[in-house]
């Protein structure tokens, strides 16, 4: 019997889920049907209810349905409560679990496609939103030697930083900076968490702050080379790179805690890359 699965959003007609899912289920022999849901706005609980009644197993969840599916939910994991969202929903009788597999689908992005371990390096997180905070556990759990969270707002970038030393009380240093507290300072690995790049804005981020052989990381997927990208390139970084791994790689977290199986995402990584041009 054919499972089903769907995305929720409003809008919806972007997203790549259904693509992305429907070739794991290929490469991997899986009987799934994976669909669009187009939530109203205010109506999130009663589309996911008749998806639900009609046996739907399982909704990915995207903008800007990620709060409300954390209220939905039953059973929170670990990566939802420190994100404070839900990207993933997975329906067992009664129960809602709910996963966050952001964080982790970028830094196995990083770490395992892009070849560039996060153990011991100086880790730089521009934002200090949804992102940024779902990804905090992940990092912490690579190891890296300084991880600073930067923001606009100082206070938003101190308070992840409280949170993180909370889950590893001095076990990494992490710290919460202004843009203006940059200068003097390097790092490894830099990654673009804020949401400039959707309106082809540039973060005021120091040109200097990447380090020799440093990996500029953008989070947003499919936008070529953006303000932060161009930033990074002019200042002589050549390892570049957009999210379109992470969107692959959070698909696949997702589709292993559906399914059992992990899918190899290289085939879905190639077709949906946007050249950095």
């Amino acid at each position: 019997m054919t499972d089903r699965y769907a995305v929720i959003g409003n809008p919806i007609e972007q997203s790549k889920s259904p693509f992305i899912h429907m070739a794991f289920a290929q490469v991997t022999g899986q009987d799934i049907d994976y669909s669009k849901v187009l939530g109203p706005l205010g109506g999130f609980a009663a589309a996911v209810d008749t998806f639900r009644a009609a046996g739907g197993k399982g909704m990915n969840v995207t903008a800007p349905f990620k709060l409300d599916a954390f209220a939905y939910a039953t059973d929170l994991a670990p990566s939802a409560k420190m994100a404070g969202a839900v990207n993933a929903l997975k329906f067992e009788a009664d129960r809602v679990y709910a996963e966050n597999f952001d964080g982790v689908g970028l830094v196995r992005d990083v770490v395992h496609n892009l070849g560039c371990p996060l153990r011991g390096q100086r880790v730089l997180i521009l934002g200090a939103g949804g992102a940024t905070r779902g990804a905090l556990l992940p990092f912490l759990a690579e190891q890296p030697s300084q991880l600073v969270v930067v923001n606009r707002t100082l206070s938003k970038a101190q308070e992840l930083a409280q949170l993180a030393e909370q889950h590893q009380p001095g076990r990494v240093p992490v710290q919460g900076l202004g843009y203006d507290q940059l200068q003097g300072q390097q790092f490894d690995v830099v990654f673009n968490a804020t949401s400039a790049s959707l309106t082809a804005e540039l973060p005021p981020l120091p040109a200097s702050v990447f380090a020799p052989g440093a990996l500029a990381y953008e989070l947003a997927y499919g936008k070529g080379l953006t303000p932060f990208l161009k930033l990074a390139q002019q200042a002589g970084v050549t390892r570049l790179a957009d999210g379109v791994g992470m969107l692959a790689e959070q698909a696949a977290e997702a589709f292993v805690w559906w399914r059992g199986v992990r899918p190899d995402t290289s085939a879905v990584i190639a077709q949906l890359t946007v050249p950095l041009i």
